[in-house]
């Protein structure tokens, strides 16, 4: 099953942003659509780890970045999706071993992925982005995430698991 691993993950990755785009963007709340990538992403470091899932965050945030309608400058989510991965798959240890610990690196995760694309876009000048806005939007993407993380990573767990290869046979 390992060979199979690297399709399985990008097919679940494209299907997190199709999903994204599609239908949970007319789903908006203020604004603000749920990280579905960013959650396979969480999902994918509570299982692999933090170099694995640091690398699956970039090309997933790149993909949101270039996925239509996007407005804003390339490798935001890429920067944001990669840390948040890294430091999901630091404790992911400790996150697996309850659903409320998953919840809570669900929200982390979805703090600073958010927040680094927020500060990521008033560096660079983004009209856009202002401090109350982003004050404002943080909590309600962190909110998001966190209703459909029980929906979202027991699945991808699941599916991310049955592609591990058996290393114990006891």
């Amino acid at each position: 099953m390992t060979w199979m691993r690297t399709p399985a993950v990008g097919l679940l990755v494209l299907l997190a942003i199709v999903f994204q785009v599609s239908l949970f963007s007319s789903l908006e709340i203020d604004g603000v659509a749920p990280d579905l990538a960013l959650l396979v992403v969480i999902a994918a470091a509570l299982v692999r780890g933090p170099e694995y899932a640091t690398v699956l965050g970039f090309v997933a945030g790149l993909l949101v970045d270039i996925a239509p309608p996007a407005d804003h400058s390339a490798g935001r989510w890429a920067l944001s999706f990669a840390v948040s991965g890294y430091l999901a798959g630091m404790v992911r240890r400790d996150a697996r071993s309850s659903a409320l610990a998953a919840v809570v690196v669900v929200a982390a995760g979805a703090f600073v992925a958010t927040s680094i694309f927020a500060l990521s876009g008033l560096l660079i000048g983004d009209q856009r982005v202002e401090v109350g806005t982003a004050l404002h939007v943080i909590p309600v993407a962190v909110l998001y995430d966190v209703l459909l993380t029980p929906l979202v990573i027991p699945l991808v767990i699941a599916v991310l698991d049955g592609l591990q290869p058996v290393t114990d046979w006891r």
